[in-house]
């Protein structure tokens, strides 16, 4: 079965082909909780992300150093662990958004079209 835009399929697929350098981005300015990632996902309209999809990226994009982490203590529970961007994370999500502006341009082309 194709995907449509109708059965949401489409977001769905667009979203986890972005999500790790959304996440990323979301890291440029400041140390996140995990939760927090989360939150600010789901408050951006189409990203709304579960927590069982962000934690596994979180530790797969520590895993190829994109992201290192450090314990902090919390005033309403145990440590949390906080995420940090790596220069090899900044790297990467340079190239992506460079990436991203060719492939946007590229798909306006053939989507302005279908506006006609």
């Amino acid at each position: 079965m194709v995907p449509t835009a109708r059965d949401g399929s489409s977001l769905s697929q667009l979203r986890k082909g972005t999500l790790e350098y959304c996440v990323l981005a979301l890291l440029v300015d400041q140390d996140m909780y995990g939760f927090d990632l989360v939150k600010a996902l789901s408050e951006v309209d189409g990203m709304a992300t579960p927590q069982g999809t962000v934690y596994p990226l979180l530790a797969r994009l520590r895993k190829e150093e994109l992201v290192s982490t450090q314990w902090q203590e919390s005033t309403s529970g145990p440590p949390r662990r906080y995420y940090r961007i790596t220069a090899k994370g900044r790297r990467a999500l340079k190239t992506f958004v460079e990436d991203w502006r060719r492939f946007k341009e590229a798909v306006d082309t053939f989507v302005e079209r279908a506006d006609q």
